[in-house]
């Protein structure tokens, strides 16, 4: 089995709302913001190539699909597809990919399953079945007022269109078990979709924005794009329990420099992630997690 961590397009957002109510004196120190109080966030997926020849793709970034005037006001970049050009650097184009899961469907975690041909927008991954909880697919169709602008409506159409959307519930059997297991959290938004990997030296969690990057593993530290911030709490230290004990590490999507890191006890007995760099590369760490990475700039 191998893992890739592939980084897709940047972005951009205020950093006052990605850190909730924390204050700026405290949040600046670990994500610098610019002129625009905008701080760079990684928009990262994970390729896991199994031993029986199979491509699963966790997420796919942003992508490119935004309108210049929109690209500008998320500080997304670089202007092409960069997910796709650094699958192509281990070999992979979207057509070789077999499974795409999906967390949610807010447009910096789904964006990258399209791209605009021509004015319209043009689903890859051709072969890929796309994975999706059922609980949040029905959010993403009747999103909430408060969280409308997160969806993109052309990307649910041409999903549901495809005739390969699986949607999952919790609890059921699926194609990817015993390999990857799914379990499911509402603080960020209504069932969102945390994937396992099982691997020799313990589980790796895709926790996607229940945890975007390693400033946010500190119990207290939420979004303001979260929908229930103190449900939140209670599952991101539910699962770094489960984690520690188990051994695991957790995966990062939106963290600029930190791919994922092992889950440890600080010297109070409390959850903590021990990091990985993602400058690293493919190095066998102290934490006993091994990840390549492309474009690491």
């Amino acid at each position: 089995m191998k893992l890739f961590a592939i980084e897709g397009n940047i972005q951009k957002l205020d950093g006052g709302a990605m850190y909730g109510n924390a204050p700026r004196e405290v949040w600046k120190k670990w994500s610098p913001p610019d002129d625009l109080n905008r701080i760079t966030l990684a928009c990262r997926g994970l390729l896991f190539e199994t031993d029986d020849g199979r491509n699963i793709l966790f997420e796919t970034g942003i992508g490119s699909f935004f309108e210049d005037k929109l690209k500008e006001r998320y500080g997304v970049s670089p202007r092409e597809h960069a997910l796709l050009e650094n699958l192509r650097k281990v070999g992979v184009s979207d057509a070789d990919i077999d499974v795409v899961v999906l967390s949610h469907m807010h447009f910096d975690h789904a964006g990258g399953v399209i791209e605009v041909v021509d004015g319209k927008p043009r689903l890859l991954f051709p072969k890929a079945k796309f994975l999706l909880g059922r609980k949040h697919w029905q959010r993403a169709q009747n999103p909430h007022f408060r969280d409308k602008a997160s969806f993109i409506p052309a990307i649910n159409e041409l999903l549901a269109a495809s005739g390969r959307l699986t949607l999952i519930d919790d609890g059921k059997k699926h194609e990817l078990a015993p390999l990857v297991t799914f379990s499911f959290s509402d603080g960020h938004t209504p069932g969102l979709m945390i994937s396992t990997i099982e691997l020799p030296g313990g589980p790796l969690a895709f926790v996607a924005d229940l945890i975007p990057a390693l400033p946010w593993v500190r119990a207290a530290i939420t979004m303001g794009y979260d929908r229930f911030p103190e449900l939140l709490i209670d599952e991101k230290r539910a699962l770094l329990e489960t984690l520690a004990c188990a051994g695991g590490s957790v995966f990062f999507t939106h963290d600029p420099e930190i791919l994922a890191g092992k889950v440890i006890r600080d010297d109070k007995g409390q959850p903590a992630v021990s990091p990985v760099d993602r400058k690293a590369k493919a190095q066998e760490h102290t934490t006993g997690l091994r990840i390549g990475c492309v474009d690491i700039g």
